[in-house]
């Protein structure tokens, strides 16, 4: 059983891109966005694009290599036995070939991946939101983000078996 699949966790990390594209979208909640968190269309544009999205995805194929963590329950038992299934005991091999697929699917993952956003994103962004004296809609706009996007990065990485 091949726990890193670098295609899923590459997958996972553009999934992340494409969910900002949509979600900070004016149509959506860009404009919403842009007035909590006090930014100006002048602002945006005056960025580093290329930096930002570089940045961006770079960031994301670190959470997707922490939403495999979280989401793929057998990487546990690896790590039982030093991360090597080759110098590991008789028992492991029977342990995963008895449940090596338990719970490997889309819809595990997005579990996963939404309890990540809830119960890690949401709380660090909200903390930093409440000493930055940003507003509850900054709050849930970027945590909604976050809750969303984790779940599907939970659900690519999880359910690519």
């Amino acid at each position: 059983m091949d726990f890193l699949n670098p295609i899923a966790l590459l997958v996972a990390a553009i999934s992340a891109l494409v969910v900002g594209f949509i979600w900070y979208n004016p149509k959506v909640f860009g404009n919403a966005w842009m007035k909590a968190a006090g930014i100006t269309e002048e602002q945006i544009k005056g960025g580093n694009m290329i930096k930002i999205f570089v940045m961006a995805f770079i960031f994301a194929f670190l959470l997707a290599m922490v939403m495999m963590q979280l989401s793929i329950h057998q990487t546990g038992a690896l790590s039982l036995v030093g991360g090597d299934a080759s110098v590991a005991l008789p028992s492991y091999a029977s342990f995963m070939a008895d449940y090596g697929t338990h719970f490997r699917t889309f819809k595990h993952g997005v579990l996963h991946g939404v309890f990540a956003g809830i119960f890690i994103a949401l709380p660090i962004i909200g903390t930093n939101a409440l000493f930055e004296r940003k507003s509850a809609k900054y709050i849930l706009i970027n945590s909604g983000y976050w809750i969303v996007t984790l779940g599907i990065m939970g659900g690519i990485i999880c359910g690519w078996v």
